[in-house]
């Protein structure tokens, strides 16, 4: 057990969605008001669905898999992981699933953030509608072939995308077997 483990946590500032924290001498940040997140992993057959959108912490535009807030919305403070997700998914891609499947809380990044996403696979897509978010969002929606989709990343890093760590579990067994 870590030394700061019984330290008090105290918040230092906290913004509408973001709260930075320290205890002992670590500091970290995590989602104001108890938020969590839903990360989406959409399936068609042998395609993947995913986005790319602009964040202003990178200064460029990101390849991620579909995702969002869940009970951040006035009214739906306990809004259901699955329920965002489907809502999310239909906002950002414009596909609607049949099926939505809770694969687990996950840490993003444990070491400096305390936020988890609950990860949900999505199944039975139906296109809906156009996609693209918000009207706050600018949001590009790609289908992807899971066996082109070391060579889609490559083309999307050389062009100036981020890509989102999420997207290692799409890539993992390549990794692990050296391809």
């Amino acid at each position: 057990m870590t030394p700061d483990h019984d330290a008090p946590e105290r918040i230092e500032w906290q913004g509408d969605y973001i709260t930075a924290k320290t205890r002992g001498r670590w500091e970290y940040v995590g989602r104001a008001r108890n938020i969590r997140a839903a990360v989406i992993l959409p399936l068609i057959g042998n395609d993947v669905i995913l986005v790319e959108q602009y964040r202003v912490p990178l200064g460029r535009n990101c390849i991620e898999l579909p995702a969002g807030l869940i009970g951040d919305e006035e009214g739906k403070a306990d809004e259901d992981d699955l329920s965002a997700a489907g809502r999310e998914l239909e906002e950002e891609t414009g596909y609607r699933a049949a099926k939505l499947e809770d694969i687990g809380q996950f840490f993003s990044s444990p070491g400096m953030v305390s936020e988890s996403f609950t990860l949900v696979r999505a199944t039975g897509l139906d296109r809906v509608g156009e996609g693209g978010g918000t009207a706050t969002e600018d949001i590009a929606v790609h289908r992807v072939a899971r066996a082109g989709l070391k060579e889609f990343l490559d083309r999307k890093r050389a062009e100036g995308c981020g890509v989102d760590v999420r997207l290692l579990l799409l890539l993992g067994q390549d990794i692990i077997a050296g391809e």
